[in-house]
């Protein structure tokens, strides 16, 4: 099964004897092994497991760790996602641990399945006897290690820092790690488990808090927030604050140092190319190519039109000679002679004539005359079209009273037609007469007619708002003069009224006897009456706001300073929103209040919905768990704060923790919190240095040791920490 990773393998494995331990820090966060008596692990990756399918083979790889991103291009990741082997900070899925040791060993140079050193794992406080008997099992089975010790990670840092005269043989260790944070009290340098405390809050809540905060904050920009860039950003800008409402009060008046405090980080930006203006030249050259352009399809468009001209006039020529010749030929020879030609009758002949004369005046322009609308209106064509409307019912057959019906309903949307065009017709010499009129007033005084237009336009505009606010609310203002709130609901015109009667009346009698409804004609014509569109208020501009339209537009011409008011009748468009360009701003992520507030959860767990205690009330609670409450010991205790682990490398963590203790302990109480010496790596140190010593072995079992006293007899081992 291959595996990827940029991690290189160590080739010195064989170098080392069999009775040399191997040490592995097992965290939740990231995996090191390396050889005891070493200051530095040798292979350290993150402890995750992602097993994707390659694209074009379809085989599935182990990526372990920390991989080149670069690399995901060739892999489905859509189904396959990072895994760990821990729920909290205890493993349970010893499947992924497994792919983890594999690659471990594989990175640290081992060259078959055996491991034949001893193996120092770390662990969590109180670790399940589940969970470390399944790891037994794991080493013992799958690589067949000789023997095996367990040590606590936070107990492996705090005996180091001892070591080199950080902290006390008494004293407490907090250990704000990655899932949880743990408190462990020391006495005479052994940790005294019945007084450790925990609580689920650690650095991954503290970056998945920092995601969703820039998540929310800027929406357009998801894709960014990747797990290790948050983490980055996390480590590189987070801080813990000495008192976090001073501190959000200062960004929240925007003051000079809250200013200080912003971080911005920059993402990748390309400004758009700055267009020049063009030159006269190129607005000449460009005018020119459109004007011969245009005359070109004017050309064409001239050339079509002669052609259809010319198509017309031949056809209109054949036409009138094909009557002349009609004309000569005997009634009883004119359908033989007819049936040549392709026409059925002589008026089929004249139809077809008329239509190309039409159409031959519509090629050239020319306006249709009186004649011609009345030779159009009494089309004897129409009336072959509809011939079966003037014949009784009786005497048509139940396919004819259809195309009656048909026809019935054709001719009155033809009659229809022509007489909204006959009527826009007139509006449009009432209009030009109108204006003709008003062009005289205009000549003979200017300003008079001016005068009298602008206050015939408001008296006209101010009837027509009163009227539509009538409309709406049915006269009631909001004391202002402006429609107010009451809604289209409260308008009772003597309409609407009706309508309501009705309907009221068509309920109230529906259910009483048999329901007849629809079964006479003035049923339906009820239904008209009730219908919502029968209001003739709704049907559109009626003669004040045509009246209105035309005086807006005749004022638009004689006054240029003339702005019109709001159409009155219409809805009022939604301005369209302008789009602005990008500039580099849109691409930039500033960092204020984020900086404190996400390790602000450190010490309130409530923010994010765990009712748990904080890092200082934790510290208070270890020491009231102690079985022996002495106060010179609890004086030691809090003289000897040693703070570990990855989320205490939060500037300011130190001075927010010992004012935190300071508040719940006697006044006077002597308090020292320092800060490990490597948070990180201070727990594989002093695990390394502690396999590296000469009594090791003795605090190690093996495989025999394991199956010959149980799986119980795991639930009280404890390794001695002092040698």
């Amino acid at each position: 099964m291959p595996f990827v990773s940029r991690i290189q393998r160590q080739s010195d494995y064989s170098l080392f004897s069999p009775s040399t331990p191997i040490v592995i820090d097992n965290g939740a966060s990231y995996f090191r092994i390396g050889w005891a008596g070493e200051t530095d692990p040798r292979v350290v990756f993150r402890n995750i497991v992602q097993r994707p399918r390659h694209k074009t083979t379809g085989e599935t790889v182990t990526i372990v760790g920390d991989h080149d991103p670069t690399l995901l291009k060739y892999f489905d990741c859509t189904r396959s996602g990072p895994r760990s082997a821990f729920d909290s900070n205890v493993v349970y899925q010893f499947e992924i641990m497994e792919y983890i040791l594999d690659f471990g060993f594989d990175r640290l140079g081992a060259n078959d399945s055996q491991i034949d050193h001893p193996i120092l794992v770390t662990e969590c406080v109180c670790n399940p006897v589940h969970s470390r008997s399944k790891m037994a099992e794991l080493l013992f089975e799958t690589y067949g290690v000789p023997s095996i010790a367990y040590g606590v990670d936070a107990a492996f840092s705090y005996k180091y820092n001892q070591q080199h005269g950080v902290c006390a043989q008494d004293g407490l260790a907090i250990c704000p790690g990655f899932c949880t944070t743990h408190v462990i009290p020391f006495i005479d340098g052994e940790p005294v488990y019945k007084g450790c405390c925990r609580t689920n809050i650690g650095g991954f809540h503290i970056s998945d808090y920092l995601k969703q905060l820039l998540s929310l904050k800027y929406p357009h920009h998801l894709a960014r927030f990747t797990w290790e860039k948050v983490e980055d950003l996390k480590m590189e800008h987070c801080y813990i604050s000495q008192d976090y409402g001073s501190e959000a009060r200062l960004f929240q008046k925007g003051a000079k140092e809250a200013e200080e405090k912003t971080r911005c980080w920059q993402l990748p930006w390309i400004p758009p190319p700055t267009e020049e203006p063009p030159s006269e030249e190129e607005i000449a050259r460009k005018a020119a190519i459109k004007e011969k352009q245009g005359q070109r399809l004017r050309e064409m468009a001239e050339a079509k039109r002669s052609s259809r001209i010319n198509e017309l006039e031949n056809e209109l020529h054949g036409l009138e000679f094909l009557l002349k010749q009609l004309e000569q030929v005997e009634e009883v020879n004119i359908p033989s002679f007819l049936s040549e030609t392709g026409y059925v009758s002589k008026q089929e002949i004249e139809a077809a004539l008329m239509k190309v004369t039409q159409s031959l005046r519509k090629a050239k322009g020319e306006p249709k005359g009186e004649q011609a609308e009345m030779e159009e209106k009494n089309d004897p064509a129409i009336n072959e079209k509809f011939h079966l409307i003037n014949i009784p019912d009786n005497m048509l057959s139940a396919e004819q009273l259809k195309e009656k019906r048909k026809q019935l309903f054709l001719k009155s949307t033809t009659e229809g037609r022509q007489r909204a065009k006959q009527k826009r017709h007139e509006e449009e010499l009432e209009r030009e007469r109108k204006n003709q009129e008003d062009e005289v007033k205009r000549l003979e005084n200017p300003e008079l007619y001016l005068e009298q237009l602008h206050a015939k336009y408001k008296g006209l505009f101010e009837k027509v708002e009163q009227r539509k606010r009538l409309k709406i609310n049915g006269g009631h203002t909001n004391g202002n003069n402006v429609s107010g709130g009451v809604g289209r609901g409260e308008r009772l015109n003597a309409a609407q009224r009706e309508r309501m009667r009705l309907l009221t009346t068509a309920i109230f009698d529906r259910g009483k006897g048999e329901d007849t409804f629809g079964a006479r004609d003035e049923d339906w014509q009820l239904y008209k009456l009730m219908s919502k569109d029968n209001d003739d208020e709704d049907d559109g501009p009626d003669e004040d706001e045509s009246e209105l339209a035309r005086l807006s537009s005749r004022l638009q011409e004689v006054d240029p300073t003339f702005v019109p008011k709001s159409e009155v009748g219409t809805l009022q468009t939604a301005e369209v929103p302008r789009f602005r360009p990008l500039t580099k701003e849109d691409f930039q992520i500033v960092l204020g209040v984020e900086r404190f507030r996400c390790p602000e959860i450190l010490f309130r767990p409530n923010w994010i919905g765990i009712d748990q205690a904080g890092l200082d009330e934790m510290a208070g609670v270890s020491i009231r768990r102690l079985p022996s409450r002495d106060q010179e010991l609890e004086e030691k205790l809090t003289s000897s704060v040693l703070i570990t682990g990855g989320s205490s490398l939060f500037p300011g963590i130190n001075e927010r923790l010992e004012a935190g203790i300071r508040m719940i302990r006697p006044c006077g109480s002597p308090i020292k919190v320092v800060k490990a010496l490597d948070p990180i790596l201070d727990a594989w140190r002093g695990a390394s240095a502690y396999a590296a010593s000469s009594q090791f072995l003795t605090q190690t079992f093996s495989k025999a040791d394991y199956y010959e006293k149980g799986e119980d007899w795991l639930r009280g081992y404890q390794v001695q920490y002092t040698l």
